[in-house]
């Protein structure tokens, strides 16, 4: 586990080991969320990255109730 500080200017530095694990690059955009008191840092896609990674998803499940009507 990792410790950052917040600075005067309410930034943070990311561990480098976390950098490198996450590949983060400089500039790379995140949404950040709150969830129940914690942050939560997404990474942004350009979409044409997704393309294809839904290929081969089993879409006949039933997520909810109403679906099976």
């Amino acid at each position: 586990m990792s410790t950052v500080t917040v600075s005067p200017k309410y930034q943070v530095v990311i561990p480098e080991k976390i950098r490198k694990d996450l590949h983060i690059k400089p500039g790379q955009k995140f949404e950040v969320l709150e969830f129940e008191g914690c942050l939560e840092f997404v990474p942004l896609k350009d979409i044409r990255s997704l393309r294809g990674s839904l290929k081969g998803l089993d879409t006949r499940f039933i997520r909810e109730k109403k679906d099976r009507s």
